[in-house]
């Protein structure tokens, strides 16, 4: 079976002529689809797509035109699948819906600890020989309360390691996770859990309830100078919101792997180019952020799980089944 994959880069093709099955046939293009590109679908039984590719109604009407009958997503989140058009229009949808949760996780405490001990700053000042430690006080982890917005795999994955370091853990979710609270966390509403986290680490799917989950109703409830991370999506967070926290001090601490506009950012090296997204470059200018291109799922583990995932979503396509991974 043919399958034309989308927005691929070198350790994309690399990953999958490694881990993917022999049996499909892919062809890779670095190019994103969108109502331009689709038109390299002809002839191919499958497309395989990424978190900035466009699944909106046009494009997918175009694939069903080309013969297209199933979209493979090589990630978990599907916010930028328009799913009722999909079903709509007979195209089967399968995600990978867990691939080395403990990727993400260990991606989001890196990022607590880099922005508590300011490992970033430390790292630049000891290469121009500064070994003053003005500017680098940081806090213990121990004791300190974070709070958890979505406990999934990841998110649980999360838990696990902050409770050995010795944090309190706060956690929201609509389903609670039993095993988490015999270890000592608390489900609280989300009113409490911004009021009492001196660390908050999203791990939450964006939806429609979702979307701007960090405005300037929830930053007012929280701590002043709260740490505030997002590894999961860019929308969770309205970005003009949470610079006016920034410069008010009500955030201290900011850590992104994901944003709101990153599909004209992420996964390119845009070092020669200016970049006009003024919002973004304003991220930049603080030093108390950090971010990072959308790279916490970026490890040897979850490249190979993503890759045997998505070849069995594409197999039991092809053998008109089901894999338990559709949407």
């Amino acid at each position: 079976m043919k399958v034309a994959v989308f927005s691929a880069k070198k350790y994309d093709q690399e990953s999958f002529s490694q881990w993917a099955d022999s049996r499909l046939k892919f062809s890779f293009f670095d190019v994103p689809l969108d109502k331009h590109s689709v038109k390299l679908t002809q002839g191919y039984a499958a497309v395989c797509v990424f978190v900035n590719d466009d699944l909106s109604q046009p494009v997918m009407a175009e694939l069903k035109t080309m013969g297209v009958g199933m979209i493979a997503l090589r990630c978990a989140g599907f916010n930028n699948v328009d799913l009722a058009a999909a079903n709509e229009l007979g195209l089967r949808v399968a995600r990978v819906p867990a691939y080395s949760p403990e990727a993400v996780a260990e991606h989001t405490v890196a990022m607590i600890l880099c922005l508590n001990r300011k490992l970033h700053k430390a790292y630049n000042r000891v290469r121009d020989d500064n070994f003053a430690l003005d500017g680098l006080l940081g806090f213990n982890l121990h004791g300190k309360t974070v709070g958890l917005v979505g406990t999934g795999r990841i998110g649980v994955a999360t838990a696990k390691i902050l409770l050995g370091f010795g944090m309190q853990l706060l956690c929201y979710d609509i389903k609670v996770d039993d095993e988490l609270v015999k270890a000592g966390a608390r489900y609280v509403p989300l009113e409490e859990l911004w009021a009492q986290s001196d660390i908050i680490s999203l791990h939450c799917p964006l939806t429609p309830q979702t979307q701007h989950l960090i405005d300037e109703k929830s930053l007012a409830l929280m701590k002043d100078g709260v740490m505030l991370i997002n590894t999961s999506r860019g929308g969770l967070i309205d970005t003009k919101a949470v610079i006016k926290a920034l410069k008010s001090r009500k955030i201290g601490y900011l850590g992104l792997d994901v944003y709101e506009q990153e599909a004209d950012l992420f996964f390119q090296d845009l070092s020669g180019q200016l970049i006009d997204d003024e919002v973004f470059k304003r991220l930049l200018t603080f030093p108390n952020v950090l971010i990072t291109g959308h790279q916490a799922f970026f490890t040897q583990e979850a490249l190979q799980q993503i890759c045997q995932v998505t070849s069995e979503n594409l197999l039991a396509f092809k053998a008109n089944k089901l894999s338990g991974n559709e949407l």
